[in-house]
């Protein structure tokens, strides 16, 4: 069974840093398209960044400057490092692989930006 944890979520005053770290178990992440999405309870699920196979990297307007995706295949890892953080990047972080028609999701990690 394929299984992603998310880790590193927590607690952070407004101007402070978290870095996620997404781990696989039973998973290449080699040729899969890497992303970080969020959802705050009430809000759409939205994009936050992605990485592809070759290293080009997405992140929605809000996270420029703020956030940095990066991945290491040969640990089969993903991190987002988030500095800077808003009380409206409060939300449940996830993990996502895909690849054409195959996507992958982890259960998610809580990330809580409060003064």
């Amino acid at each position: 069974q394929v299984r992603f944890v998310e880790s590193g979520g927590g607690l952070v005053q407004p101007g402070g840093s978290l870095r996620l770290s997404c781990a696989a178990s039973r998973f290449t992440f080699r040729t899969y398209v890497m992303s970080w999405y969020r959802q705050a309870p009430g809000k759409e699920r939205e994009l936050v960044a992605s990485i592809t196979s070759g290293g080009t990297t997405y992140y929605q307007d809000s996270m420029k400057g703020r956030f940095t995706i990066s991945r290491d295949d040969a640990k089969n890892t993903v991190a987002l490092q988030m500095n800077s953080l808003k009380p409206e990047d409060t939300a449940v972080y996830y993990c996502v692989a895909n690849r054409s028609s195959i996507t992958y999701w982890g259960r998610g990690t809580q990330v809580t930006v409060s003064s």
